[in-house]
C-alpha cells in the first residue's frame, strides 16, 4: 500500500474535508500558551469535593489486588484538577503544527488547584478481542456503557482516567516526561485507506504488547491503540462524551488531551474503551 504524505496526513487530523466525518479541529493555533486547550476539565471538577495532598503510605501490590476485580488496578491518591505543564522543546518545525506535539516537558508539573482524593478500580488493558487479543473497536459510548455495567463496572469519568495515565506526578505522558511514541502504539503517519480517504486505517496492535507504555499505576496503552471512551464529569450521564487516548492522532497521546466532537453514538475504526468500578470498602 502507498504510505501518504505526513502533510496530508496532518490535513487530514486537522479536520480537512477527508475527515469531515471523522474528527474536528485538535491541533492548538501558533502562538498559543503551552498546555492551552487543557483547562476544560479543570473548570468541569470545580464542583468536586476538594482535599488536601495526602502523605498515606504505599499499599502493597497483593492488598491492592484483594479491592479491585480481577484485570483491575486499584488507583488510589490525590490528582491535580488544574496542572501547568510547560512544553521545553516542540517536535515540529514553525507552522500550524508547530505547538502538536512536544518532545520534551519541564519537571515537575505545577499543581494550580486544590487536590482531589481518588479511589477507584480501573482496567488494566482495553476491553480485547477474545479471539486475538486486540482491543475492541467499532465501539460507541453506549456500547462501552452496556459491556462495562455487564461486568458489575462502568465507564470511566474524565477525571478518573486522566489520573490513572498520569499519577500524582502530573506526568504529561503517561511513561515520563519526554514524548517517545515508539514505546506505543502510536504516531501513526500512514492513516488512511487507499482509495477511501475518509476510512481509518486500522492500526490496532495487540492489548500489552508495548509493556513500557505504562502509566505510574500500571496501565498500559494510554498513549496509543483505541480511542477511549470517557464521560464528562460534571454533566448528566452520556450527554457528554470524550475519547482519550488513541494511535490516529499525533497530537493526542497525553494524559490530558481528548477527543470531543462525537457523541455517545458514534463509533469507528479508531473507538475503544476500558471500564472502571468502584474499590472494595476499607476495612
Amino acid at each position: 500500500m502507498r504510505a501518504l504524505s505526513p502533510a496530508r496526513n496532518l490535513a487530514f487530523l486537522a479536520g480537512g474535508a477527508a475527515a469531515a466525518s471523522m474528527a474536528v479541529a485538535m491541533a492548538r493555533p501558533e502562538g498559543a500558551a503551552p498546555g492551552a486547550g487543557r483547562t476544560a476539565l479543570a473548570e468541569r471538577m470545580a464542583t468536586r469535593q476538594t482535599v488536601r495532598p495526602s502523605a498515606t503510605a504505599p499499599v502493597d501490590s497483593t492488598a491492592r489486588a484483594e479491592e479491585c476485580p480481577a484485570d483491575m488496578v486499584l488507583v488510589d491518591g490525590d490528582w491535580c484538577p488544574r496542572v501547568e505543564q510547560r512544553c521545553l522543546r516542540w517536535m515540529d518545525p514553525p507552522g500550524r503544527y508547530h505547538r502538536y506535539r512536544c518532545a520534551e516537558y519541564e519537571r515537575p508539573a505545577r499543581c494550580l488547584a486544590p487536590r482531589v482524593h481518588e479511589r477507584f478500580c480501573i482496567d488494566r488493558r482495553e476491553r480485547t478481542e477474545a479471539s486475538t487479543g486486540l482491543p475492541l473497536n467499532v465501539q460507541s459510548w453506549t456500547d462501552a456503557k452496556r459491556a462495562c455495567e455487564a461486568d458489575g463496572a462502568r465507564v470511566c469519568m474524565d477525571s478518573e482516567w486522566t489520573f490513572a495515565c498520569e499519577g500524582e506526578d502530573m506526568r504529561p505522558y503517561p511513561y515520563g516526561w519526554q514524548r517517545a511514541a515508539a514505546l506505543c502504539n502510536a504516531d501513526h503517519t500512514d492513516l488512511l485507506v487507499d482509495g477511501q480517504p475518509w476510512r481509518l486505517r486500522d492500526e490496532r496492535t495487540r492489548a500489552g504488547s508495548h509493556p513500557a507504555c505504562v502509566s505510574p499505576f500500571g496501565l498500559v496503552d494510554m498513549a496509543g491503540n483505541v480511542a477511549e471512551w470517557v464521560s464528562v464529569d460534571g454533566h448528566p450521564e452520556g450527554s457528554s462524551v470524550v475519547q482519550k487516548g488513541n494511535w490516529w492522532q499525533p497530537g493526542k497521546h497525553a494524559c490530558r488531551d481528548e477527543q470531543a466532537g462525537h457523541n455517545r453514538f458514534y463509533k469507528g475504526t479508531e473507538t475503544g474503551f476500558r471500564c472502571c468500578a468502584a474499590s472494595a470498602p476499607r476495612d
